[in-house]
């Protein structure tokens, strides 16, 4: 763990960003993207809304034990095992470009909650959905190095625990598809096949 912490080239890259792709249009763009994955809000707003239709129910099912899921494993626990220093309090050089935050560093909680929903809409939900998921659980991934808060393993990290979250969600969904009565089936808008004569 020592060893993915120092690498040298994880505060370099953020100085290579800072010096040649920050820019003051892109800036407040990069600002409100990051903000969009705040707390998760963006995703589990997405999630909620999606349960108060019969045809999307079940992805926003998923999507929520995913969300729950990268919750328990990023932010309560290995953040707080792992405590790792914000880039820009370590990185000579970086400016950080929002408030200060007040959790570790290490992993990107912003990038597990994103990809978490996003891998669950990919996969499981029409492409008219899952495509501008991932795509905008990439941005805000990206807008956490682009604002200086995160170091790239923290992202990549991140995005790998989200992804892990996504698959856990995938396998309770099944279970629960098998083992749902009929009732419990239809409030869940689980589409059970025909039983076998």
């Amino acid at each position: 763990m020592d060893a993915l912490l120092n690498m040298p080239w994880d505060g370099q890259f953020l100085i290579w960003l800072q010096e040649n792709v920050r820019t003051d249009v892109l800036t407040p763009i990069m600002k409100l993207i990051t903000h969009l994955g705040d707390k998760g809000i963006f995703w589990i707003l997405i999630a909620v809304v999606m349960l108060f239709f019969k045809k999307t129910r079940p992805l926003g099912i998923m999507a929520g034990i995913a969300l729950v899921f990268s919750v328990l494993i990023n932010n309560v626990l290995i953040k707080p095992n792992v405590g790792r220093i914000r880039p820009y309090e370590v990185v000579d050089g970086l400016k950080l470009l929002i408030e200060r935050q007040h959790d570790p560093s290490f992993p990107s909680g912003h990038s597990g909650a994103s990809f978490a929903a996003a891998v669950v809409f990919l996969v499981k939900g029409p492409k008219k959905i899952g495509i501008p998921a991932i795509i905008m659980a990439a941005l805000i991934a990206f807008s956490r190095l682009y604002v200086g808060v995160h170091y790239p393993t923290d992202v990549i990290c991140g995005i790998i625990t989200g992804t892990c979250c996504a698959i856990i969600s995938f396998m309770i969904w099944s279970i629960v598809e098998k083992k749902a009565s009929p009732k419990l089936a239809g409030i869940l808008a689980i589409e059970k096949k025909d039983q076998e004569k």
